[in-house]
C-alpha cells in the first residue's frame, strides 16, 4: 500500500498520546476508588460493571481515529477492475466426439454445463458471444451483456449444430475473432480488449489451419486460451460399434502459446470447472492503482457509531 500524503500519519502519534492519556486516567481511577473507604457507598456511586463495557467505547472510538487518519493520509491499492467494452467469446467443439461419455454425463453436456458456470461468474457489463463449431464454425450468440440469450444459445449446442461434421479449431478461432470486430461501430477502429475461450477434445480436420488463425488472432491482439477436454479412452457408439475417440491437445497447446493464451487440460467435469474459474480470473481485466481512502474511513466511522450506541446503552451519555 501506498500514501500519496505519508506525512499526515504523523497524526497517529496523537491517537497514541490519548491512548497513553486514557490508561493514566484509568490507573488514577482505581487509586481513588481504593482510598475510598466506605464500600457500601462505593458501590452506589460506581457500581460493578463487566471491565469490557467500560473500556469498548473508549477503544473504538480511538480505533476510529487511527483509521481517519489513515484515510486522510490518502492510501492507495491496486485494484483488479473490468476492462471497458471487455468481449469474451466463447467457442465449443459440437462435433460427434463430443458425445463420448468418458466424462460424466458425456463431454458436450458437461462443456455446456461448465460454460454456463463461467458466463455466470464474469462482471454483468461484460460482452459474452458464444460460437460452436464442428466441420464448419457459426456464431451462435453475438457478444453483448445479455445472458439471457447466452444461456439459451448454450442450450442449443448439440451435436452437429453447424450442420458439418469435422472439428474446424482455425474456423473457430476466425469466427470469434469476426463476432469481436462486429461488436459496435467503434469496433473495426477501435478494437475492445478481447479473448477467446475454446474448447474442444480433438486435433484439427478441417477448415482453416489453426496457426494460419492464430496469427490473425495475434495481429488483433486476442489471446486464445484452449482447453482440452476428455481423456484417451473415450469412444462414442455409433449403429452398436464402438469408435474410439481419444482427446487431442497437440493443436489446442500450439495454438494457446502462438497467442499468448493459456492452454489447460480436463478429464472431468469438476476439473473442467476448475480450469474456466482460473481463466476467469485473469480475463478482461485490468490493474489500476486507486484510492482506497474511503475503506478507513467507512469503517471508522462504523466504529464511532458503535462506540457512540455503547455508550449511550450502558451509560446514557456519548463518549
Amino acid at each position: 500500500m501506498i500514501w500519496q500524503s505519508p506525512v499526515r500519519l504523523w497524526l497517529l502519534l496523537g491517537v497514541l498520546g490519548l491512548l497513553a492519556a486514557y490508561l493514566l486516567a484509568q490507573r488514577r481511577h482505581s487509586r481513588y476508588a481504593v482510598r475510598f473507604t466506605n464500600l457500601r457507598l462505593l458501590d452506589r456511586v460506581a457500581p460493578q460493571r463487566p471491565t469490557w463495557r467500560r473500556h469498548l467505547p473508549a477503544g473504538l472510538f480511538l480505533v476510529m481515529l487511527a483509521l481517519l487518519v489513515v484515510g486522510f493520509a490518502r492510501p492507495t491499492a491496486e485494484v483488479r477492475v473490468p476492462r471497458e467494452r471487455a468481449t469474451v467469446m466463447v467457442a465449443v467443439d459440437v462435433s460427434t466426439s463430443m458425445l463420448a461419455t468418458d466424462v460424466d454425463p458425456d463431454r458436450l453436456t458437461a462443456a455446456k454445463q461448465a460454460a454456463r458456470r463461467f458466463v455466470d461468474g464474469l462482471p454483468d457489463e461484460f460482452n459474452v458471444g458464444l460460437v460452436a463449431f464442428a466441420g464448419s464454425a457459426a456464431v451462435l450468440v453475438p457478444p453483448s451483456i445479455d445472458r439471457e440469450a447466452l444461456h439459451e444459445g448454450i442450450e442449443r449446442l448439440v451435436e452437429g449444430a453447424t450442420g458439418v461434421q469435422g472439428t474446424a479449431i482455425g474456423e473457430a478461432i476466425n469466427t470469434s475473432l469476426g463476432a469481436v470486430r462486429a461488436l459496435d461501430s467503434q469496433a473495426a477502429k477501435d478494437p475492445p480488449p478481447a479473448r477467446i475461450i475454446l474448447l474442444s477434445d480433438g486435433a484439427n480436420t478441417s477448415g482453416k489451419d489453426p496457426i494460419e488463425a492464430a496469427g490473425d488472432a495475434v495481429s488483433a491482439k486476442v489471446p486464445v486460451h484452449t482447453i482440452s477436454f476428455g481423456t484417451p479412452s473415450g469412444f462414442v457408439d455409433r449403429g452398436g460399434r464402438p469408435i474410439q475417440v481419444p482427446v487431442d491437445g497437440q493443436t489446442l497447446r500450439a495454438v494457446a502459446e502462438e497467442t499468448g493464451g493459456g492452454f489447460h487440460e480436463a478429464t472431468t467435469s469438476d476439473e473442467l470447472r476448475a480450469v474456466y474459474e482460473d481463466i476467469g480470473t485473469s480475463v478482461g481485466y485490468r490493474t489500476v492503482r486507486q484510492d482506497v481512502s474511503a475503506r478507513f474511513i467507512g469503517f471508522g466511522l462504523l466504529l464511532a457509531m458503535g462506540a457512540a450506541a455503547g455508550s449511550m446503552r450502558w451509560f446514557s451519555r456519548l463518549p
